[in-house]
Formats: structure tokens, sequence, C-alpha cells
């Protein structure tokens, strides 16, 4: 094979291992702090958001938006390979043509140009955003490397991922500028807690189509803790989860002072119905071909539920994060139809 061709052939099976439709599941949820932080920046100090007033707050130049935008949406792909590596044992079983199982993609190769691209995400952080913002970024990357192992002992696999997820929200926030605000005030942390919960109720769904292969390799997951019938009953009852939780932390202890606005109850009402929808499809398929199609709307449900929270403090922008979002998933997903891949 010529240089040229072997070059071509690895970025074409990096990329299809980042599964570029995961990508707005990072994306999103970094734009949940990015967006906190705009609304405080032009705010004013008449205005209030989570109980703070405006306070040293500038809006985030557009190179930088675009630099922080540009590392949230990438932030998956290149650490997927990283769970791709350490995961071959059960992905021989699970997905056995995904390209560093088949040999396409050199597993060694891989590892290091993630590596080398995560150096380049660390550097640019330090040097051209925010220096505190280093912090979510290195806890990220190790929760994502915890969680590999993690998975295997039931619920910490979903805890861990979610809160490897909300880290991007924190990297958001904080990469955007300078701030007073302390992330470890209750409303912070509940909000921290909540996206968590929406990510690892997310991965909980993802587990049905690897069931065999965990199953096969002793990877004991919750799926294969409970076994597919008591997991079918609780993926109807966890779709209830971010309704609920929403519920009892915002009207039941009062841990958020923000107005629920017009944009918001629409948002929020049709990301229920997704994820309800979600449930219910893993309740009448949590096996076979249908597990893994399925995973087009469970993305759907989580990022379309970061965007109706996004319409709290931008309504406009949380429209148009549900709409593209719904869309993109769906149209990047069609590039993956081998479930085996």
């Amino acid at each position: 094979m010529k240089t040229g061709n072997k070059y071509i052939t690895f970025i074409r099976a990096y990329i299809k291992s980042m599964r570029l439709y995961y990508s707005f599941i990072t994306g999103i949820s970094g734009l949940i702090g990015l967006s906190f932080y705009q609304y405080l920046a032009y705010s004013g100090d008449d205005k209030t958001f989570f109980g703070f007033n405006h306070t040293i707050e500038t809006p985030t130049p557009l190179p930088k938006l675009l630099l922080i935008l540009i590392i949230l949406f990438l932030s998956w792909g290149i650490n997927q390979i990283y769970n791709d590596y350490l995961g071959l044992k059960e992905d021989r079983i699970n997905a056995p043509d995904r390209p560093m199982v088949s040999g396409e993609l050199n597993p060694l190769a891989a590892v290091f140009v993630s590596t080398m691209l995560m150096i380049i995400a660390f550097c640019l952080t330090w040097f051209f955003l925010e220096t505190e913002a280093i912090i979510p970024l290195i806890i990220g990357v190790g929760l994502n490397i915890l969680y590999e192992y993690a998975k295997g002992y039931g619920l910490w696999g979903n805890i861990i991922f979610g809160f490897m997820i909300s880290t991007c929200s924190m990297y958001g926030f904080l990469a955007s500028g300078k701030s007073d605000i302390s992330l470890f005030s209750l409303s912070q942390i509940l909000l921290i807690v909540y996206i968590a919960l929406i990510n690892g109720l997310m991965t909980f769904y993802t587990y049905f189509k690897d069931y065999e292969g965990d199953k096969a390799v002793g990877k004991k997951t919750i799926i294969v803790r409970m076994g597919l019938v008591k997991s079918q009953k609780l993926s109807i009852i966890a779709s209830f989860l971010p309704l609920a939780v929403f519920l009892i932390f915002y009207y039941g202890i009062g841990a958020w002072h923000f107005e629920l606005n017009g944009i918001f109850l629409v948002l929020g009402l049709l990301a229920t119905g997704l994820q309800i929808w979600t449930g219910y499809l893993y309740f009448i398929n949590p096996k076979g071909e249908m597990t893994y199609f399925s995973l087009a709307m469970n993305f759907r449900a989580c990022t379309c539920s970061e965007s109706a929270l996004i319409s709290v403090f931008n309504p406009a922008l949380g429209v148009v994060l549900f709409l593209m979002s719904y869309f993109f998933i769906g149209f990047l997903f069609n590039f993956h139809v081998n479930r085996k891949g």
C-alpha cells in the first residue's frame, strides 16, 4: 500500500471510530456552561441567575467561542479512541467490524494521535482560554479512562459516565472567561448532578446492545446484573427520572432560582416525550438489531433535554440547539448503520 493511501485509510478509520453522532453529547453539555456564562456577561447588575449577580464576566470573543466549541464537540471522538482500545475484549463480540477490532485502525497509532490531540487541547486551553478550565479537562479525561473499568461494576459505570460528561459543562463555563462564581454552591452542584443524571440514563440504554458481549467477558454492567427482563421494566421507570428529579430540585427543595419561560416549558415537554419514547423502545426491543438503531432516539433525548435547559437563559439558542441536535444526530447516525461496527 502506498504511503499516501495508508494515511488516508488511517484517517478514515480514525474518524469512523470517533462516531461523530456522539459529538453532540459533549458539545451540548458544554454549551450549558458556555451559555450560562454568556447570560451573566450580558445581563447587567440588575439581573440574577441561579441567585448570582453579574460581576466580572465579559462576553467571550468569537475566536475563543469557536475554539471552545471545537474542543467540546471533538472531545467525545478523541476520547472514544481510548474507550475502544480499553474495550477491545468485549468489542470482539459486540462490534467485530469496528476499525480497531478488524485491523483497519492500528490501536497504538490511534491512541498516540488522540494523546497528541488532547495535549493540543490542554495547551490551547492554558495559553488562549482560561487556565482554570484545565481542571475539568483533566477530570474528564481521567473519568473517561476510569469509566471503562467502572462499567463492569453495575450502576457505578452510569454514575462515572454521567459525571464525566458533566465536566464538559464546567469546562464550557470556566473556559469562557473570568468569573467570581463558585461551582460548588448548592444550585450549581445540583445542576451538575442533573446533567450527570441525563447522561447516566443515556448510557444505561446503550448497554442493551452490548448485553451478550459484556456478559460473555464477565463485564457486569447494570443490564448484565439485572438481566434483560428486569432491565426492560427499569427502562420505562427510568425514562421519567429527568422530569421527576427536575421537579424535586426546582419545586421540592427550591434549589434553582429562575423563572420557567414558555420556550423552556415547550422544549421540556418535548424532551420528556423523547425520554419516555426511548424507554419504550428499549422495553419492546431489549435485544436484537433494534437495540442499536434505537440509539439515535436515545442520544436525541439526552441532547434535547440539555437544549431545553439552555433555553432557560437563552430561549432562541435552546430552540436552535434542540432542532440541530435532533436533525444532525439522525443524519450522522445514518453513516453508522452497521451495528457491528
